[in-house]
């Protein structure tokens, strides 16, 4: 069998440019979505003609105009969505169900990949308001897709280093502190860091291989479990020096939450899971369920270690 052709839905945002690049890396006929809604926005326009140059087919459709996400997706195997909704509110996560309409009328598509890349939502249902709007909403994306009988891999690709390590967790920043550095709790709670390439690579690893269909893959790159303080620990090694420390409480972070606005808020809610409570840590992985560097060990993922050398001055 040959490689699936891939539709990439959103490919010019955060994730989805790497998803395009890693389809076009690993040798799949690659799809990118255009639709018309992007206007006058040259940045967005000159990415997608890069795509273009880089080998990869541009196919216009709106999600205002189903017949044209239907005929999108007839010409393709399989559609990664990487619509933005991770962390502060966004409407667009919804905005698939659209999709998974024109999948179910296309009949056509061996997998779907919705947008979800972050905590896995199945296990947030207790999450604080009204930072869970998140996972209801990609909770309501699966319950249709798994209505319509589509085929599926759910991707939880855990924390962004490029939001979440590279500032070692400081929220206002997204750059390495060199004097100061604010810790949650006891910085001991497990968190999982994972460079976006990475994830990309993984996803994109996935499409093609019975043992992810109908399941959820977590990013798990060993190396990259570590606590707060150990990531803290790793930026001190490099820059030879040692941080100050302040620890910020659970109840003065819970405090802290109650004078923002509703998105931040939302994104200040997902940080208290993460580096409170261990949420990403504290299961294992079961039978219906996969992780990504026991499937493949042959990617070389990048570490923590290497992943902060890139913000030292020299």
């Amino acid at each position: 069998m040959g490689k699936s052709k891939v539709l990439v839905v959103g490919g010019t945002g955060y994730m989805g440019k790497r998803i395009v690049k890693a389809s076009l890396a690993q040798g799949h006929e690659t799809y990118v979505l255009q639709r018309p809604e992007i206007g006058l926005d040259i940045d967005k326009l000159q990415m997608l003609l890069s795509f273009k140059k880089q080998g990869a087919h541009l196919v216009e459709a709106s999600f205002s105009d189903h017949r044209s996400l239907v005929d999108a997706i007839k010409q393709v195997d399989v559609v990664v969505c990487t619509m933005s909704g991770v962390h502060f509110r966004s409407h667009n996560i919804l905005l698939q169900l659209k999709l998974v309409e024109a999948i179910k009328e296309a009949g056509n598509i061996k997998r779907f990949l919705p947008s979800e890349f972050g905590m896995d939502p199945a296990r947030m249902g207790y999450a604080l308001e009204p930072g869970r709007v998140t996972f209801d909403e990609k909770m309501a994306v699966r319950k249709a897709i798994e209505e319509a009988n589509i085929p599926f891999t759910y991707i939880s690709a855990n924390c962004f280093a490029g939001y979440f390590a590279g500032n070692l967790s400081q929220m206002g920043t997204l750059i390495p502190p060199r004097d100061k550095v604010h810790i949650y709790g006891d910085g001991n709670a497990k968190v999982i860091f994972v460079d976006e390439d990475d994830v990309a690579t993984y996803t994109i690893k996935t499409i093609d291989d019975p043992r992810t269909l109908n399941k959820t893959l977590y990013l798990r790159p060993p190396e990259n479990v570590l606590s707060q303080r150990e990531l803290i620990g790793k930026w001190e090694k490099l820059i030879g020096k040692e941080l100050e420390k302040t620890s910020i409480s659970e109840k003065d972070f819970l405090s802290s939450i109650k004078g923002l606005g509703y998105a931040e808020q939302v994104g200040v809610g997902h940080f208290y899971h993460v580096f409170y409570e261990g949420c990403l840590t504290n299961f294992e992985v079961g039978e219906e369920a996969e992780e990504a560097s026991e499937l493949y060990p042959e990617v070389t993922y990048t570490s923590m270690d290497e992943y902060l050398k890139i913000y030292l001055q020299n």
